[in-house]
């Protein structure tokens, strides 16, 4: 391998700035939005002060241990002074950090009537007078309540709230909230976009890595309860007893944060490390190999969650292989886990080679018959869209389609479709737009977020679950703001109804600056981010046109992969006559999938939004739209509309610079780069191969491409990360 003098130079460049990097005090977004820095506003300095001048807290397990611990942590950060917490309550108390039962009868008195509403997880956190004097109460029904409720609390100083009358009362809203994580036994990561794995198996059980800790701390402090260690691509031998020691051992650091650990199970486990010659559910050896399997487990890890499982889809085993349902596949694995209370989480991402059906149907046909007919601790996750995480999806027609099936929504985190970790993309943003969906399953305001909670048909289980954006860099997620898609998900999974605005504004002033000069244009920045990067991708309902394999960058024109609905070309279906995919009844009927309400929006042209036209409709090139405009000039002008909508988050950004650190401006900065050029390639590459079937030019105010389309068809990129 010849190396030239210049690379030789940038070899030693990046070393010294690593060096130096490496050496200075700067923030480097390791604590997330929980870095506690001293409040120095008099005022609100004042009040805090005296809120906290004297704190019982009775110790406690565990859990009440680290809640203690971060409380003092942040009240000595914020407030400048050590905390005085004492385990036995006095006349001079300021502050009560307790459960219910740990409250004299004037405090419950003062609560009456809340601890109902806040169930196991929630928690109160209120002003309250008695006999004169005003107390500031933390309190909740468990354990992990005061944990939440501490981390609630810490956030409101942090973002300078105040506490006089404070009054809050809150619960999960949704019972599992999980983390996905698609890591390898190889510490590769399926997607992964922010270095390797965190879970260092070759070191584990002995060696216990900090960010465990620090990972389990973050995720409390949003409420996550559940985290999935392993890819969906299962592995079997994460089920021996090799790695079941190592996974008891993260199980053991997570349990103080209130998570419970669950693994993806392959299904064809009891022939690669069983021994058997067959994985068929319904044979008993089978059987008997997996209830002594989840014994083993519990063995191990007694609060053990249960399995997430991709069966019959991308070349997974399941038990179609065996003429079998996903019914009997199921029920068979959650009848080992019964006893244990444990759970199935079965993945409804099934699409077939030999099925010629619209791939958007597909789950809905092969799960929706077999409604009513799981087990009652099975749960079916469902993408958020028909296809597969992309920039926009109408959402999935399972949702409401099932009353008496618990549905998991699966949103992804990482950015698998939007640019990876260069692109700034506030995914809130999407998810609120889904979960604010109606589907008119039980009339109108029946949403896919009711859906979800369990509130449209009284389930008793809940759950949300999130493909994660974790790696080993250093801070985290790779870009500063993808941190905000993980701060973002946990807060819906809290709460579904909260609004994207609020959560972008938490996370600014949790992590950047509570100056509200800074905190109102960049959130502005961020809620605007999404759509631009619609824009620029897949604007008008197009959809599936990145390239093969890695699926980054443009590929639109990609047609030759050996199963048709893995190629852009099955999607967008551009031809002489125009582009689009009818899903209609003239067409796939995909829309039949829907209430009858959203069905006959969808239907019509006219009626169907606008952002999902091309997903439900092939239409001409000259169709006329809404504004008199012929479509072909409205899909270029929006493509264009993209890159200038990340042109002005670069000015706005720019504006930020007086705000915050040189060094958290400049690493933003660089990457909104990256993402301006980005955006020009997906534009460029997009219009010139569409224009070959259109023949139209390009309309005015939509930029001239700097290469031909072979040359962005030569484009390569056998090394882009997340493979």
């Amino acid at each position: 391998m010849n190396i030239s003098f210049s690379q030789l130079k940038m070899f030693f460049v990046f070393a010294l700035l690593s060096i130096a990097f490496s050496n200075s005090q700067t923030p480097t977004g390791y604590d997330l939005w929980l870095e506690y820095s001293e409040i120095r506003e008099p005022t609100t300095l004042s009040e805090y002060q005296k809120f906290t001048n004297s704190i019982f807290f009775p110790g406690g397990n565990s859990i009440l241990l680290n809640a203690q611990k971060e409380l003092v942590k942040g009240l000595n950060a914020m407030l400048g002074r050590e905390s005085d917490v004492q385990d036995s309550p006095n006349l001079l108390n300021t502050m009560w950090v307790a459960k219910k039962d740990g409250l004299n009868q004037e405090l419950q008195s003062a609560l009456k009537g809340y601890f109902e509403q806040i169930g196991k997880e929630g928690f109160i956190i209120k002003s309250v007078s008695v006999n004169g004097k005003n107390i500031l109460l933390i309190s909740a029904n468990e354990d992990i309540g005061i944990l939440y409720g501490v981390f609630k609390f810490l956030q409101l100083m942090k973002m300078q709230k105040s506490l006089e009358g404070v009054n809050l009362i809150e619960a999960p809203k949704i019972e599992l909230r999980m983390l996905n994580h698609w890591d390898n036994l190889d510490r590769t990561i399926e997607r992964g976009y922010a270095g390797f794995s965190l879970w260092n198996w070759q070191k584990l059980p002995k060696y216990i890595d900090q960010r465990y800790k620090d990972y389990a701390r973050a995720n409390a402090s949003i409420g996550i309860n559940a985290t999935v260690l392993t890819n969906v691509n299962a592995n079997a031998l994460v089920l021996t007893s090799a790695y079941l020691e190592k996974v008891a051992a993260l199980a053991d650091v997570f349990r103080p944060y209130g998570i419970k650990v669950y693994l993806t199970a392959r299904f064809s486990a009891p022939i690669e490390i069983g021994g058997l010659n067959t994985a068929d559910p319904l044979d008993k050896d089978v059987i008997e190999w997996w209830n002594n399997k989840v014994t083993e487990v519990y063995k191990y890890i007694p609060d053990f969650g249960g399995f997430l499982v991709k069966a019959n889809s991308e070349g997974q085993p399941g038990p179609q292989n065996y003429g079998r349902t996903h019914v009997d596949g199921a029920n068979m694995l959650a009848t080992a886990l019964k006893p244990f209370d444990g759970l199935v989480i079965w993945r409804a991402f099934v699409y077939s080679e030999t099925d010629a059906t619209d791939r958007a149907k597909q789950a809905f046909t092969e799960f929706v018959p077999y409604d009513g007919n799981f087990l009652e601790n099975v749960l079916v996750q469902v993408k958020n869209g028909p296809i597969d995480f992309q920039p926009r999806e109408p959402f999935h027609p399972m949702f409401g389609a099932m009353p008496n099936t618990p549905l998991v929504m699966e949103f992804q985190i990482t950015q698998e479709y939007l640019g990876f970790s260069s692109h700034l993309v506030f995914l809130p943003k999407l998810y609120e737009e889904v979960l604010d969906a109606e589907t008119y399953r039980k009339g109108k305001n029946s949403t896919v977020a009711k859906v979800i909670d369990g509130s449209l048909f009284n389930k008793k289980i809940s759950g949300m679950a999130g493909v994660a954006n974790i790696g080993t860099d250093m801070n985290w997620t790779g870009h500063p703001f993808a941190q905000a898609n993980w701060y973002g998900y946990g807060r819906l999974a809290w709460d579904p109804y909260l609004s994207s605005e609020i959560i972008a504004e938490e996370w600014l002033r949790l992590t950047y600056s509570n100056n509200s000069e800074f905190v109102k244009p960049v959130k502005s920045l961020m809620i605007a981010s999404r759509e631009a990067v619609v824009n620029y991708m897949t604007p008008m309902g197009l959809h599936h046109l990145m390239d093969t394999g890695h699926h980054y960058g443009p590929g639109p024109w990609v047609g030759d992969l050996s199963r048709p609905e893995w190629n852009p070309t099955y999607y967008h279906n551009a031809d002489k006559n125009g582009i689009g995919f009818d899903r209609t009844p003239s067409g796939s009927n995909a829309t039949s999938q829907y209430a009858p309400e959203i069905a006959k929006i969808f239907n019509d042209p006219e009626t169907c939004p606008e952002e999902y036209l091309l997903w439900f409709h092939h239409l001409p090139w000259d169709y006329k739209l809404k504004n008199g405009g012929i479509l072909w000039d409205a899909i270029a002008l929006k493509y264009q509309k993209g890159v200038d909508q990340v042109e002005e988050m670069m000015n706005i950004w720019k504006q930020a610079k007086t705000y915050i650190s040189d060094d958290q401006y400049n690493e933003v900065r660089m990457l909104l780069e990256i993402q301006l050029q980005e955006a020009k390639w997906w534009r460029n590459a997009s219009l010139l191969y569409f224009q070959t079937f259109s023949g139209r030019e390009l309309p005015h105010g939509v930029g001239r491409p700097e290469e031909n389309l072979e040359y962005y068809k030569s484009l390569k990129f056998p090394y882009a990360p997340g493979n």
